[in-house]
C-alpha cells in the first residue's frame, strides 16, 4: 500500500468507533470522489479546529467567539437542575429527545483504572463553584450504567460535592440497561428514565 495512504487510513482508524475497514473505505471514498470532497472536508475540519472551543462553564463545543455556549446564555435553563454527562454525543441524544430542559455539565470521560483516567483528566474543577453560583436543588446523573459511570458518579457526590448542602443528587431509573449508553436509548426510554429517576 502507498504509504501516504497507508498513514491516512491509521489516522481515521484512530477515531472512536472507526475500526480499519471503515477507515480503509472512507480513505478510499475521499481519493477516488471527483466532486471535491475532500476539499470540503479539509476546511470544515480547519474551520473547526480554529473555531470550536469548549464551554469554560459546561464543556459543550461552541463557537469560539463565544463567551459561553446557548445552553449556560439560556436564562430558562436556570431552572435549578444540571444534568452531569460523559461526552457532547449525550447532550445531543437528550437534547433530541426533549426529556431535559436544564443545564448540562460533561465529564469528558469517566474514571478507569484500567484506561487510567484518573480525577485530573475530568472536567471536574468548575464543578463545585456551578453547584454554589447557579443555586442548583438538583444533580441529575444521565452516565453510563457500567462500572466505570457508577464509580465516577459516587466520586463526584463524596469528594466533589462533599460539603454542598441542600442539593439533591439523582440518576436515571429504569429503561437505560446495565452497561448501556443513552446513544443507544430511544426518545421513549430516556422519557421514563428521567421521569422515574431515583434519589442517591
Amino acid at each position: 500500500m502507498n504509504p501516504k495512504i497507508e498513514k491516512l487510513i491509521k489516522q481515521f482508524a484512530k477515531l472512536p468507533r472507526v475500526g480499519n475497514r471503515a477507515a480503509r473505505r472512507i480513505v478510499l471514498g475521499l481519493l477516488q470522489d471527483k466532486t471535491g470532497k475532500i476539499e470540503k472536508l479539509i476546511d470544515a475540519l480547519a474551520d473547526a479546529n480554529q473555531n470550536v472551543k469548549p464551554c469554560p462553564i459546561c464543556g459543550v463545543l461552541t463557537d469560539g467567539d463565544a463567551d459561553c455556549c446557548e445552553y449556560c446564555r439560556d436564562a430558562t435553563r436556570g431552572n435549578g437542575m444540571l444534568c452531569v454527562v460523559r461526552d457532547l454525543s449525550d447532550v445531543w441524544t437528550l437534547e433530541k429527545s426533549g426529556v431535559f430542559g436544564g443545564r448540562y455539565h460533561i465529564l469528558g470521560g469517566l474514571l478507569s483504572g484500567v484506561s487510567g483516567t484518573t480525577p485530573d483528566d475530568l472536567n471536574l474543577s468548575m464543578l463545585p463553584q456551578r453547584i454554589k453560583n447557579e443555586n442548583l436543588g438538583e444533580i441529575i446523573f444521565a452516565l453510563p450504567n457500567t462500572v466505570e459511570g457508577k464509580t465516577t458518579q459516587q466520586y463526584i457526590i463524596s469528594v466533589v460535592a462533599n460539603g454542598i448542602d441542600g442539593v439533591r443528587f439523582t440518576e436515571l431509573a429504569s429503561g437505560v440497561p446495565l452497561g448501556g449508553d443513552l446513544d443507544y436509548l430511544d426518545d421513549g426510554t430516556l422519557t421514563l428514565a428521567f421521569g422515574g429517576r431515583k434519589s442517591l
